[in-house]
């Protein structure tokens, strides 16, 4: 018997911000696995920044989403079929199966998880591409030292939480950026950063200075825009830029002027982007780490939750905002 799925579609490439019109919800009956596939009940669909690039038909990293087709994005499911002797009903896979509530995929391009420890929606954010992204970008790139200052921009993010702490226990001092009292509380309370600028609350460029008085020696960029073009400022010499994304200029419909990057040949900075696939063959090292130190105790981690995949268009246009606090996700099942 076909079971009836429901998927989000990108109905039109948004002009500007963000609307719920630039999507569609549509329900189809899907078919049965073939030979060396499997049927995923998806269970957690991730949100993510990389989503509104990936909305434009402009040449990118990765293939832009074509009009009437599902929304791109990684899921954590059940199988409920298999047509693979590695994947038996009941397994939970992490895949990359899209806004919908089933999917089926050849049974190679799905993960098999350990959920006997932590929760499955972990592989989604600490334990998933956000974890692994903080990983690589905080220790091949920035490449902090002992004693260093590190700033990371959208502190209580998905990313920017794990690079924090890991900054924190690679001996650094760790300042945030992040919209909010609430946010900043949580970053120094809870995360353990040495303190945390409210970009909301104006004087951005003196509250960060205060902040920072021995300047930046990494800057984990996830924002860009006027907080990247006021930190330029306080670069240190032979300071390191991590730019891993570029969240307040994904809506623009016109590039910002920057007013600072003199300071990069000035301070001879070192600023490189990342897309976290340039370490495909890796990944278990930077999962190895990041379990270890968060069944220690070391990292802490917090998640924001939708409920159901009718609001899924809503919770991308809030994260897009700002709106999270923590980890993005749309509860499926």
């Amino acid at each position: 018997m076909a079971v009836m799925n429901k998927q989000v579609i990108l109905a039109s490439r948004p002009q500007g911000a963000v609307t719920p019109d630039n999507f569609r919800i549509v329900e189809a009956p899907l078919g049965s696995p073939g030979p060396g596939e499997a049927m995923v009940k998806n269970e957690w669909l991730s949100l993510d920044p990389y989503m509104r690039g990936r909305m434009n038909d402009v040449k990118s990293y990765a293939p832009c989403v074509e009009l009437g087709a599902v929304m791109v994005g990684q899921t954590v499911g059940e199988v409920v079929e298999s047509r693979d002797p590695g994947l038996i009903p009941g397994d939970k896979v992490l895949s990359q199966l899209g806004w919908q509530l089933y999917g089926i995929a050849n049974a190679r391009d799905l993960t098999k998880l350990n959920v006997k420890r932590v929760p499955a929606s972990y592989y989604l954010g600490v334990l998933g591409m956000p974890g692994i992204t903080a990983w690589f970008g905080l220790h091949e790139i920035g490449k902090p030292k002992m004693g260093e200052t590190v700033v990371v921009s959208a502190a209580t993010g998905a990313v920017g939480s794990v690079a924090g702490q890991l900054a924190k226990i690679e001996g650094c001092r760790v300042v945030g950026i992040a919209g909010g009292k609430a946010k900043c509380d949580y970053a120094v309370q809870e995360l353990g950063y040495d303190a945390c600028v409210d970009y909301k609350a104006g004087n951005l460029a003196d509250a960060l200075r205060a902040a920072c008085p021995r300047g930046v020696d990494v800057l984990f960029e996830n924002v860009g825009g006027e907080i990247l073009d006021t930190t330029l400022r306080l670069m240190n010499t032979y300071s390191r830029i991590i730019v891993c994304g570029l969240i307040a200029e994904y809506n623009q419909s016109e590039p910002y002027g920057y007013r600072n990057l003199r300071s990069v040949l000035v301070n001879r900075i070192r600023m490189q982007g990342m897309i976290v696939f340039d370490w495909k063959d890796r990944y278990g090292e930077a999962l190895g780490g990041l379990a270890g130190r968060l069944a220690e105790g070391r990292l802490k981690y917090r998640e924001s939750v939708v409920e159901g995949i009718d609001n899924a268009p809503a919770g991308l246009i809030a994260l897009l905002k700002g709106g999270n606090f923590g980890k993005q996700l749309v509860k499926l099942a």
